[in-house]
């Protein structure tokens, strides 16, 4: 956004210097960019006199002038100086523009030396109005006036020392699109006063020829507002002087009045009008959405294919403009452009945002317009436009037409002088924060505050809070320690599960994992691999097509991970992460999880033998430790109600009974490694960091060990069972003979396969067990040993439907 500070004083009264104002912007959030000052460009460019100008003895179209300049301004003395100049209109008596030596001429890009041409000696320039850039104008230099002051510097006697500032406007402040709101923000800091802004609606001479309809699909939202009127008899020549220099200031080519009336008021007030050749409307205009296939050449000269839904404003013949974003060159202003329809409308931001994408045109216009522009003012600019009109172009106004009304944006935020200092940390007197809302607009009555029209980015009360330190400045923000409890220790502040994904993520990287950081979208085929792809998890804006689908696992993002990393050279890996997971989209469906893969060999080459392929048994040892260090409960079983992602027969579950698991482990399944494009196997775990139950209550220290001074024995076993028996059923039962006595119980033989079967049976086998009894309060006599041994078996054979082999 660039304005100059003549303008800016249009609508501020201040006396605060340039350095001021620039200081003061970007501390209030608007960030100057640059300051380009046409005293540092052109600041030696000085009126001077031709005294006489004589053919060039060697050149028919030079001319030999004696200039006489005034280096050191007009109250200095006076010097001459030879310049070679080549203008048809250089002549004896010319007052123009002149550089001396040493000057950076910003037209050609060429600092002056003195120099000999044709054999004469050229010591400075005399200008032309391209040389200076401020305009196209190279037919001859700069013809001034024979009283102009000589001496004094050009841009003091043409009015051009104005400063023009460019700031940085973030998206949430369309108000500050427009001059007027940028010195409303400067007059709540202080830096003066805002200039009263009078509409002075201007009266009707006769109805409209042309009428306006708004379509009732849009009514509601696209366009809540449509208003214009017809100014007939206008003369649309160049715009005045003043105007012209404002627009070519900001980097706007001056076109025509009308269409210069246009452009001020877009950066002068945020207030986006068109004007219409009423004499090239057929009947009435009327804004409605596209059928799809309509074709439009718009201003910029380029020919748009409009799509099915797209706004238009269309006449009799067809469409006729781009709603909100560019008008159309079939009805276009030119200089023979006698009557015109004057255009002010309101238009839904998402729409117009949307619409502009599509299209690929970015105009002022759509830049403000999907942004939000003020709707309150949306006639108030209309009467403004249309008083400007009359006056720089003549002729007489209709009555205002429209369609539709003011969309209502009345709302109200409850104002607590309080929540300042809870929330910036600031002390400001309840006086001046309702003065600062005041000055920026705000409506307040009690402890409510109603925003103005033209600050649709305030939604809340914390909002208000954000306003008042920002008018203040956040720079007088004193640095405060927290307050500390008189005594005592002060109150942890991390949450159980913060506590539990810090120690999971210290116990992965002990072991050996590095840590990845991935994204919380993947794409939808990878959701629906890891359970997940549902509409519920969908994103209504996705930052890419492979980032649609709200991640339902930690191992999508891991093994695309590992995927890069081996498609460049990287064949052992271990990788982890550790955070959120999503069920669905509503509060409670979101969950913490640590996941964890291995890829390739657990060590590095070495000539001991010690590396071989991962195993399902490294990711359950890992996964183990997770569980151990986060505090879950060291008696867990293990099953097999696996996801489809793991492969069923070489993975488990870690679980607190059937319907708890704390961790899922083991090999991955084969259909993942085609689709990631892996080498594997790979192995993975998942821990549920949420599911282990927290501990009653808070333990200070380690339980007091406890050792039998009574001798353990061992006893051994073996069943003969169905073959698809696991060994944990086996262990389970016999651990639950006896909880007192028995302290352990271990699988150490296994005898399957053909020659099991041909020795007890088709599909059977003989499994051997261990069971360490360990005394507590007296030694076992024969008779407890064998009464103990009796519940195994029993025990065993219940539950496996075996028989103790002979």
């Amino acid at each position: 956004m660039k304005f100059t500070l003549s303008w800016l004083k249009d609508h501020l009264e201040t006396e605060a210097s340039l350095d001021q104002i620039a200081e003061a912007l970007t501390d209030l959030g608007l960030e100057v960019e640059e300051i380009i000052d046409p005293a540092t460009s052109l600041g030696a460019f000085r009126i001077a006199r031709v005294i006489e100008a004589v053919q060039h003895p060697d050149a028919d179209r030079l001319r030999l002038c004696r200039v006489e300049t005034f280096p050191h301004g007009p109250e200095g003395a006076s010097e001459e100086v030879q310049v070679v100049c080549g203008a048809p209109n250089a002549r004896t008596g010319l007052v123009g523009v002149f550089a001396p030596v040493g000057t950076h001429v910003p037209g050609t890009g060429v600092d002056l030396k003195p120099g000999v041409i044709r054999g004469q000696a050229s010591n400075g320039m005399l200008c032309s109005e391209r040389e200076l850039m401020l305009s196209e104008d190279h037919d001859g230099i700069i013809d001034l006036p024979a009283d102009a002051p000589l001496g004094l510097r050009y841009i003091d006697y043409a009015g051009l020392n104005d400063p023009v500032i460019d700031i940085a406007i973030t998206p949430n402040r369309p108000d500050a699109l427009g001059v007027r709101g940028i010195a409303r923000d400067l007059a709540a800091r202080g830096l003066g006063k805002l200039k009263p802004l009078v509409v002075e609606p201007v009266a009707g001479r006769f109805p409209s020829p042309i009428s306006v309809t708004i379509d009732p699909a849009l009514k509601d939202k696209g366009c809540p507002l449509f208003a214009g009127r017809v100014i007939r008899g206008v003369k649309n020549g160049p715009s005045p002087d003043w105007l012209q220099k404002r627009l070519r200031a900001i980097g706007l080519r001056p076109i025509s009045a009308l269409v210069d009336i246009t452009n001020f008021f877009t950066f002068d007030l945020n207030r986006p009008l068109h004007v219409f050749d009423a004499a090239k409307v057929q009947g009435g205009l009327r804004i409605h959405p596209a059928q799809g296939g309509e074709e439009l050449l718009a201003l910029d000269d380029k020919s748009y294919r409009l799509a099915a839904g797209q706004m238009v404003i269309s006449d009799d013949h067809g469409p006729e403009s781009l709603a909100g974003i560019m008008g159309g060159a079939q009805s276009g202003c030119t200089e023979d452009t006698v009557d015109v329809f004057l255009e002010s409308a309101y238009w839904d931001p998402i729409t117009i945002a949307a619409t502009g994408r599509m299209l690929k045109i970015n105009s002022d216009a759509r830049y403000r317009f999907e942004r939000g522009v003020d709707p309150a003012f949306t006639l108030d600019g209309l009467e403004l436009a249309t008083r400007m009109v009359l006056d720089l172009c003549g002729g007489e106004a209709s009555e205002v037409v429209q369609d539709g009304a003011i969309p209502d944006t009345t709302r109200s935020y409850r104002f607590d002088p309080l929540r300042v200092r809870s929330l910036v940390g600031m002390d400001i007197p309840e006086a001046d924060q309702r003065a600062t809302l005041e000055a920026l607009g705000f409506t307040l009555s009690g402890d409510q505050a109603q925003p103005p029209s033209w600050r649709p980015d305030i939604l809340g009360s914390a909002d208000l809070v954000e306003e008042i330190a920002r008018i203040a400045s956040l720079t007088k923000l004193e640095g405060k320690p927290l307050p500390r409890p008189q005594a005592g220790v002060a109150r942890p502040i991390l949450t159980p599960m913060q506590l539990r994904a810090r120690a999971a993520r210290r116990m992965l990287a002990g072991l050996g994992y590095n840590e990845c950081v991935t994204y919380s979208f993947i794409d939808a085929d990878a959701a629906r691999l890891f359970g997940g792809g549902t509409d519920a998890l969908r994103l209504e804006n996705p930052i890419s097509s492979e980032m649609t689908h709200m991640r339902p696992d930690l191992l999508p993002g891991l093994l695309q991970a590992a995927a890069r990393n081996q498609a460049r050279g990287t064949l052992d890996l271990a990788l982890f992460e550790v955070g959120p997971v999503f069920a669905g989209g509503e509060p409670g469906e979101q969950s913490l999880q640590a996941a964890g893969i291995l890829v390739g060999a657990n060590a590095a080459r070495d000539p001991y033998g010690s590396r071989r392929t991962v195993d399902l048994y490294d990711a359950k040892a890992d996964a183990e430790a997770v569980l151990s260090a986060i505090g879950a409960p060291a008696k867990a079983q293990i099953h097999r109600n696996l996801p489809d992602w793991f492969h069923p027969g070489r993975a488990g579950v870690i679980s607190l009974g059937p319907k708890l698991p704390l961790a899922i482990y083991g090999e991955l399944h084969p259909r993942l490694l085609k689709t990631y494009d892996l080498k594997g196997p790979v192995m993975g775990f998942t821990v549920l960091l949420e599911n282990p139950p927290l501990p009653k209550a808070r333990k200070t220290g380690r339980a007091p060990l406890v050792i039998s001074p009574l001798q353990s024995l061992e006893r051994d076993f073996a069943f003969v069972m169905d073959a698809r028996t696991e060994a944990l059923t086996v262990v389970n039962a016999a651990t639950g003979a006896d909880k007192s006595l028995i302290a352990g119980v271990q699988v150490f033989d296994e005898f399957t396969g053909p020659k099991a079967e041909a020795q007890f049976g088709a599909g059977r086998k003989s499994l051997a067990i261990s069971v360490r009894l360990q005394p507590v309060s007296r030694s076992l006599t024969d008779e407890d040993i064998e009464a103990v041994s009796r519940k195994i078996i029993e025990k065993v054979t219940k539950a496996t439907g075996g028989t103790l082999r002979g």
